[in-house]
């Protein structure tokens, strides 16, 4: 007998949201029924191409959806993220997780009570180059990651900590699987108030270090991890979806190029929602993989202001 498909929605269609519109009436798994945005025109604009009813009411599209991404500015995710799980949807929030702990602890706290799924948009983890480091991966010792855009018209709420550097911090918490023992960071404002570019040295417990840089007024976008460790050296590229292994060979070092089946991650990371809200079972990033790197992010941030 043929699964019924999941009855999708997304609330909030900007540059991000969108894009969530166009994979779920894509997937086959899904149904996308309802679209949600302060904004009506755009509501109709965004259903118009990819189906779904437009609404301006966040109670009528919870009525309306079992499962729900949550691509509005950061500060409003507790509130929309509260009011779906109250009305049993199951919900993706777009990362950050939140802008505050308490938040993030509300959004896990009430999907727990209402057995519902929570899963964050930490994408990174189902680029197909995860897939390929965590195979490779034994006891990573140093982390260096880059992550650099042009300056984006968006997520101008928050920093490009909050923005951006939070993508390679939650995968590098996954990675490494220690508890952070120190942090080093700097970073300034170019653009807007918040800081633009930011670096930060975490040093973990179990001795690996990790060096991660992350700028949204660069002049081309980078998005690449290092990773070293005993045995091997792996460069991989999540914008390109490739990479390569090195490994001593002899008084040599041997070059390996990493096969990667390159997929549209955002794609993957939506059919593995549909499928946790349909089979119950729990996500790749759960509520409280986002709220551990919120944490770290959120400290990061302190770090940097306090320098100013």
């Amino acid at each position: 007998m043929e699964q019924a498909k999941v009855k999708a929605g997304v609330a909030g269609v900007g540059a991000i949201g969108q894009n969530h519109a166009r994979i779920y009436s894509e997937l086959e798994s899904a149904d996308l029924v309802a679209i949600y945005d302060t904004d009506i025109e755009r509501a109709k604009e965004i259903s118009e191409k990819f189906g779904g009813t437009p609404t301006q009411s966040l109670e009528d599209f919870a009525s309306m959806v079992d499962a729900a991404s949550v691509a509005t500015p950061t500060v409003t995710h507790r509130e929309i993220g509260s009011i779906l799980l109250e009305a049993d949807c199951h919900v993706l929030v777009e990362k950050p997780i939140a802008d505050s702990r308490d938040d993030a602890k509300a959004l896990i706290d009430l999907a727990q009570q209402k057995n519902k799924i929570l899963q964050v948009g930490h994408i990174e983890r189902f680029n197909p180059v995860m897939s390929q480091l965590e195979a490779r991966l034994d006891s990573p010792k140093f982390i260096e990651s880059h992550r650099l855009s042009p300056f984006p018209q968006r997520s101008l709420d928050i920093g490009v900590v909050l923005d951006l550097m939070i993508h390679d911090l939650e995968i590098i918490l996954h990675l490494v699987n220690s508890e952070v023992a120190q942090i080093d960071a700097v970073g300034i404002p170019v653009l807007t108030k918040r800081e633009d570019i930011a670096n930060a040295r975490l040093r973990f417990e179990n001795g690996c270090v990790a060096n991660i840089t992350a700028s949204r007024i660069s002049p081309e976008k980078m998005r690449k991890i290092r990773v070293f460790q005993s045995e091997a050296y792996l460069s991989l590229d999540y914008q390109e979806q490739g990479g390569w292994i090195y490994r001593k060979d002899g008084m040599q070092i041997a070059r390996e190029e990493v096969e990667i089946e390159k997929d549209e991650p955002l794609k993957l990371e939506l059919a593995s929602f549909i499928e946790c809200a349909a089979k119950g079972q729990s996500p790749k990033v759960t509520g409280k993989h986002g709220a551990a790197a919120l944490d770290i992010a959120l400290e990061i941030t302190r770090l940097i202001e306090e320098s100013w």
